[in-house]
């Protein structure tokens, strides 16, 4: 069975792209692209997080292609992306340069969304040439920079020493995640959404989790453990929007307020009451209106401009 797994129906089944392509990243990682939307529609880049995919982004896809291009991307060793010996922020940043290059015109801008790794994608690319020449402005959703597990409330406990441990343990965990059962939906939506997540979503997510490579999912995490993005942040200048919500148990609201507050360029902060970690999938209109803003007021050229 293909690990690229995902629902096959509903507004969570990924529409097909206009074209794909394969990406070479600086390491000479091979990094899966897709397209959608109209050629010369204003661009937007959408980077998906740790265990997801481009399937992640369905719902904005279907509702972004209508009338701009989108360009999603597999993280190296998820989804149709090979893994790759390296698993590292700088990794990451290689790789969204490469798609920027890839498939961007010279002088174009565009709005990059990143959830969850992929935000902390961008908080590694924020100081290079490549990000700065193309990027008009940001989405970061359900992300942090740095403490991602000693501020995670993945366990039901005070913050502490042990809290740490036994999170670290749990997310970094090498045993397979297995077949998707009710107790696995049940686990998946304990730990990544809000308690009053439909199930609809909660498949649709532990479709595109479940299909993640065991041994890509623990290398991550390894990376995850000891992220420190809080330069990155100050170097991400463009205009900048957050959003996260308040039952997130992996990244809670007190990394969006970390971000906000030491974001040069922070033009608006979203708490999504009840919501868990897995805005764009539990939010998908809120989510995808964001980024439609950040396109009309950022990226649109007007006339006379």
């Amino acid at each position: 069975m293909s690990r690229l797994m995902h629902v096959a129906s509903g507004p969570y089944a990924p529409p097909v792209p206009a074209r794909e392509l394969t990406v070479d990243s600086a390491d000479g990682s091979q990094i899966h692209v897709e397209v959608h939307g109209p050629e010369g529609a204003p661009a937007v880049v959408l980077a998906h997080g740790w265990t997801c995919s481009t399937a992640f982004w369905a719902a904005q896809i279907r509702d972004l292609a209508t009338d701009h291009r989108v360009i999603a991307y597999d993280q190296r060793g998820h989804g149709r992306s090979p893994a790759s010996r390296i698993c590292s922020t700088d990794a990451l940043a290689d790789d969204l340069e490469a798609v920027l290059k890839a498939t961007l015109a010279p002088e174009e801008r565009v709005v990059i969304a990143g959830h969850s790794m992929g935000g902390m994608t961008v908080m590694a690319a924020a100081g290079r040439a490549v990000f700065r020449e193309h990027t008009a402005a940001v989405l970061l959703c359900s992300t942090g920079s740095s403490r991602l597990v000693a501020e995670s409330t993945v366990v039901p406990m005070r913050a502490g020493r042990l809290r740490t441990w036994l999170t670290k343990h749990i997310l970094g965990a090498r045993a397979p995640l297995g077949p998707v059962t009710p107790v696995a939906r049940r686990i998946l939506k304990y730990g990544t959404m809000g308690p009053g997540s439909a199930p609809h979503m909660v498949e649709a997510c532990a479709r595109i989790v479940h299909a993640c490579p065991t041994k890509v999912r623990h290398a991550w995490s390894q990376v995850l453990d000891l992220l420190d993005l809080d330069h990155g942040v100050r170097e991400l200048r463009v205009p900048t929007a957050v959003v996260v919500g308040t039952a997130d148990r992996l990244t809670p609201p007190v990394q969006a307020r970390a971000l906000v507050a030491a974001l040069p360029n922070c033009v608006d902060s979203t708490e999504l009451p009840g919501l868990g970690h897995m805005t764009p999938v539990e939010a998908p209109e809120l989510v995808t209106g964001r980024i439609r803003e950040l396109v009309v007021t950022y990226a649109t050229i007007k006339e006379g401009a």
